[in-house]
């Protein structure tokens, strides 16, 4: 049980930490964490002329780099460490949504090494700009939802692992 617990206190505070710290931390870099400073990145995005534009790109590469390599850490721990805890069901579940969030990953990173920024016209990186702002929300809104979903179950399952051996009422 001991064992069990720790695991879902782990995540948990991996999730809080998510929340409360924006800096990378390394290997460490956790779901939102990476997308917090990949948003942080965002605001003087839009603001720069097109002469910067293609140094905001590779920045943005770079972040969204190490939020990859985060929640390919991230994602490895909980696959291996959950299923005894979750059961096949509901880890598929989850595992489902790690793929839909590494194929969301994929495709925004896939946009931002294709997209060739060099003789483009301005509305041409205003609508560049526009579809990396609306990529980051897309992926913002995905990394969200599963976090609170996880975060449910796994308080959950804190819960009744702290309350086991009680009798209940």
């Amino acid at each position: 049980m001991s064992d069990k617990l720790t695991t879902v206190n782990r995540i948990i505070d991996e999730h809080q930490t998510i929340r409360t710290h924006i800096k990378l931390v390394g290997d460490s870099v956790n779901d939102l964490e990476g997308l917090l400073s990949l948003e942080r990145a965002r605001p003087d995005w839009m603001l720069n002329p097109p002469e910067l534009v293609y140094e905001k790109q590779n920045k943005m590469l770079q972040t969204v780099h190490l939020l990859q390599d985060g929640l390919k850490n991230h994602f490895s721990f909980e696959e291996k460490s959950l299923p005894p805890l979750l059961g096949e069901i509901i880890m598929r579940a989850l595992i489902l949504e790690h793929s839909d969030i590494r194929n969301a990953l994929d495709g925004f990173l896939s946009t931002l090494v294709n997209t060739k920024l060099e003789g483009s016209t301005y509305e041409q990186l205003l609508a560049f700009k526009w579809n990396i702002n609306q990529r980051i929300e897309d992926l913002r809104q995905l990394l969200e939802g599963h976090a609170g979903r996880e975060e449910t179950i796994l308080k959950m399952m804190k819960r009744a692992l702290e309350d086991k051996g009680k009798p209940i009422a």
